[in-house]
């Protein structure tokens, strides 16, 4: 190719510089054929610049994070062994949420649950605890910084650590009352510290002046009114068929909407009887909660005190992990051993507290790598 490049260009320079002589003057071909193809040869041969290569940025290797284990669950000496608190959130990612949440009750926030019989003006026997000893309550759960809470607010914590007192306490009349009783007994406690109280009805419908009375009450918005089952008389059990059991749980409602223009919440189990059936057709009835009579302890959001047996500490609890729906068997502290216990609640807040602390940066980084990309940053 150079080759007959070289011998174009010769050529074409002959040509030309014969064109451009004088007719007249005799040239020295030779020499200028010469001088022509060194020209050209040099020209051919001229060194030209050789591109720098462009160098190629390697790629940096991602190295995949590995999520760390997460911590178990908070465990405490403060309780029976038997008792052994229960998660029941199975999205790990939305539980990490929830409790972090800096909208949401602060981990290490606790609900003491206390039910109520009867309270007498001269002595007590039983179940039954004397004005006398009731005030001891009220005011120690006040003194010790418990705040009364509500059912709607129980459900929304229990379900979404929605916030509520780092020190809450729920308190749960059973059965039907006069409206003297809960002016008496719980009227002064809205009043000073605007405590509502529970109060699980029986939804049996008659007594048409106790209806009345009780829906005025629910009217003004302290008293919360809860099923306590329809005929109430028979506690549901493993026999149970499935009719008794929609007729107990569903006829409550019907009662409650009709007098009290609500829909409960909540079931409270009459006698403490309930069967795994019963656990499971109760939130198809619209129950977000249910409660015992089992003194397990506090509870917390996914974190409830459960037994997986029959004990000799307390041969009469049923065991509610057969169950299998800790929201649904709840347990409850009698109001004759409450103010015992309330120390024993305060300090259990505390431990779980520091010990959500010490798992923080644990559970901030699994959730960074595993719930991040599809949940979103925590609020």
């Amino acid at each position: 190719m150079i080759k007959t490049r070289l011998i174009l260009t010769l050529s074409l320079l002959t040509v030309l510089l014969a064109s451009c002589q004088p007719a007249t003057a005799t040239a020295d071909i030779n020499a200028i054929q010469t001088a022509a193809f060194q020209t050209a040869y040099a020209q051919i041969n001229l060194p030209t610049e050789t591109p720098a290569p462009t160098e190629t940025p390697i790629p940096t290797a991602t190295v995949p994070r590995t999520p760390p284990a997460l911590p178990g669950t908070y465990q405490t000496a403060i309780l029976k062994s038997h008792n052994i608190p229960r998660s029941y959130v199975a999205d790990t990612c939305q539980y990490l949420q929830n409790k972090w949440n800096s909208n949401n009750s602060v981990p290490g926030t606790v609900v003491m649950i206390i039910m109520f019989h009867g309270i007498n003006k001269g002595d007590a026997s039983g179940n039954d605890i004397t004005v006398t000893q009731h005030r001891q309550l009220m005011d120690d759960l006040h003194e010790m910084g418990f705040q009364a809470i509500n059912m709607q607010q129980m459900a929304d914590f229990m379900y979404n650590n929605a916030k509520i007192p780092e020190r809450s306490v729920l308190l749960i009349v059973d059965d039907r009352h006069f409206a003297e009783y809960f002016n008496d007994h719980f009227r002064p406690y809205y009043n000073q510290w605007g405590w509502p109280v529970v109060n699980a009805y029986i939804g049996v419908d008659e007594r048409v002046d106790l209806w009345a009375e009780n829906a005025a009450l629910s009217a003004e918005g302290w008293v919360d009114y809860q099923s306590h089952g329809y005929l109430h008389n028979t506690p549901i059990s493993e026999g149970s068929s499935d009719e008794f059991i929609t007729s107990e749980m569903g006829g409550a409602i019907s009662s409650i909407q009709k007098y009290m223009n609500k829909t409960p919440i909540a079931y409270i189990w009459p006698g403490g009887g309930f069967s795994p059936r019963a656990v499971e057709i109760g939130p198809q009835l619209g129950y977000k909660l249910g409660f015992t009579v089992n003194p397990r302890g506090p509870v917390m959001y996914n974190w409830i005190p459960q037994a997986d047996a029959f004990n000799d500490s307390n041969p009469s609890a049923i065991p509610e992990v057969p169950a299998g729906n800790p929201l649904m068997t709840l347990p409850r502290y009698w109001s004759t051993d409450a103010r015992a216990n309330i120390d024993s609640v305060r300090v259990i807040g505390q431990e779980a507290k520091a010990y959500a602390e010490q798992s923080r940066p644990t559970e901030l980084e699994y959730y960074d790598i595993v719930c991040a990309p599809t949940y979103g940053p925590i609020p």
